[in-house]
């Protein structure tokens, strides 16, 4: 079975990326989100993206034309998936909330739909529980900015059935991605080892072992990672990476993977990162800037 058709639940950083590159891809894309606003800034970000593609030469004018009669946005999420080939959820990594979800659009959505959720923690397993056809699901694992990285991590519950796997990987080569297959564990491969890495640059930065720019060059120049740690952190989110950290310790039951206070801190104090303009890094100039810690 091919795709033509795609609705990717979900319009924030990583959806309207998703969105962007389905668009490319040649698809009927439709973008959901249950907030008007959420829709505007999502095809804001696409927008931009194109445009800067554009002023740098690396698209032109007549892609950005083509590509834009390929999305479109919606409001009503029965709407938005009907008679979808490939349903992408990308919301916030709240268990409960991806659940209701997948049992509300499968009512909406041809026998042969497969659905996948871009969760980088959740069990998929658990996420497809209640649904009816649990077969269908896989995780879709994109990284940010996902125009760009290269990586999707597909990840497999004991009943995903084989066409499911076979489909995502199609979708993925479309969409320009290097796949890999994982099993369904806590943290999967790369969150599991990417948050670890970030939180003991955390603690790092804490202790005063060196400054955040310094910790980051170590491992850009050292072991020629194209982002350090803590920009990285920054980049996704630092509530995020801390929930990602708190599944892990619950699912391990191990306080190894706790989150340092000082990202808590952070967390708390509502410096998340680049999308709010401040985290580890001050984002306000467009790039990252030493910016001093909080007590904790």
């Amino acid at each position: 079975m091919g795709i033509s058709k795609v609705a990717v639940i979900g319009a924030g950083t990583m959806g309207s990326g998703i969105a962007q590159i389905c668009a490319q891809a040649g698809w009927q894309t439709v973008l959901y989100d249950a907030y008007p606003e959420g829709l505007e800034r999502g095809m804001r970000n696409i927008e931009t993206f194109w445009d800067k593609g554009i002023t740098k030469g690396k698209t032109t004018a007549e892609e950005k034309q083509l590509w834009s009669q390929n999305i479109r946005t919606e409001e009503n999420l029965p709407e938005a998936v009907k008679q979808c080939d490939l349903v992408i959820e990308a919301v916030p990594e709240m268990l409960g909330l991806k659940q209701k979800i997948f049992q509300e659009i499968e009512q909406h959505c041809p026998i042969h739909t497969v659905f996948a959720t871009n969760t980088s923690s959740l069990s998929i397993a658990q996420i497809a529980e209640g649904m009816k056809y649990p077969e269908r699901l896989i995780g879709m694992h994109f990284f940010n900015p996902v125009p760009i990285m290269k990586l999707l991590e597909l990840v497999r519950h004991e009943g995903t059935e084989e066409a499911t796997v076979k489909l995502a990987e199609a979708a993925g080569i479309a969409m320009g991605k290097t796949t890999i297959l994982v099993n369904d564990v806590p943290g999967f491969a790369t969150s599991r080892l990417g948050v670890v890495l970030g939180n003991e640059a955390i603690r790092m930065l804490a202790d005063g072992v060196a400054s955040a720019k310094d910790i980051d060059t170590a491992m850009v120049l050292g072991y020629k990672h194209p982002m350090g740690p803590l920009a990285l952190t920054d980049l996704v989110g630092l509530d995020v990476r801390r929930d990602i950290l708190k599944n892990l310790q619950n699912s391990f039951s191990d306080n190894a993977y706790a989150p340092h206070p000082l990202l808590e801190k952070l967390v708390a104090e509502n410096r998340l990162g680049k999308k709010t303009g401040i985290g580890i890094y001050d984002w306000t100039g467009g790039e990252a800037n030493e910016t001093d810690m909080p007590d904790f």
